[in-house]
């Protein structure tokens, strides 16, 4: 496995220290953020409501950042022992395993899963959650990024919560289909949740 993972040994919930952490991050590199502020709980909430999960499946959370859309999952019902979270920011995956005891945190490329990921978890993945600005990226990263979901999650596609009002992804040219989900105008700025999967 490459990258660091971070399992549920001896940590302590850190209260406070994600708005900080998230601003220096965004300072840092606002492309790789993709907001200016954390998601907030009513956008968390609708993304936790489209959850799909059976029996021993994992939901996979790319991107988690400060852990906002963390908290909301396991808010919503995703028992820790099932939510796995990918982080590439090493400072930010090591807050998340801070702050989230019983999650799964590993620090890896979203756009190489397989490899991020453990074999035992592929195929077993319910639902994967991105919050990557994949909009801001070329299409053959795009597609790299859908390869990677395809890899570990056959057939199942993956939710992106979004800033933009139409669908981010040009999903005919990346053999997806679309379907946006939900809207919240509660969220600054507002953001929409659009589910792909693979076309038939």
């Amino acid at each position: 496995m490459s990258g660091l993972t971070i399992g549920d040994g001896d940590r302590q919930t850190r209260s406070g220290g994600g708005v900080g952490l998230f601003l220096r991050r965004w300072l840092a590199n606002p492309l790789q953020m993709g907001s200016v502020v954390p998601s907030s709980p009513a956008l968390g909430r609708r993304i936790a409501a489209l959850v799909e999960r059976r029996g021993d499946e994992v939901v996979v959370e790319l991107g988690a950042g400060t852990g906002a859309i963390t908290r909301a999952l396991l808010a919503g019902g995703v028992p820790a022992e099932r939510l796995v979270v990918v982080e590439i920011v090493p400072d930010m995956a090591e807050h998340l395993a801070r702050a989230f005891p019983g999650v799964t945190v590993v620090q890896g490329d979203a756009f190489a899963l397989p490899e991020a990921l453990p074999a035992a978890l592929h195929g077993r993945v319910g639902t994967a959650i991105c919050g990557i600005p994949l909009v801001l990226l070329p299409i053959a990263q795009q597609r790299r990024f859908v390869e990677a979901v395809e890899a570990v999650a056959p057939g199942r596609g993956f939710l992106l919560y979004t800033y933009c009002i139409t669908s981010p992804l040009p999903w005919r040219g990346l053999g997806l289909t679309a379907q946006r989900e939900t809207w919240t105008p509660l969220n600054l700025p507002p953001a929409s949740v659009w589910r792909y999967r693979p076309a038939a």
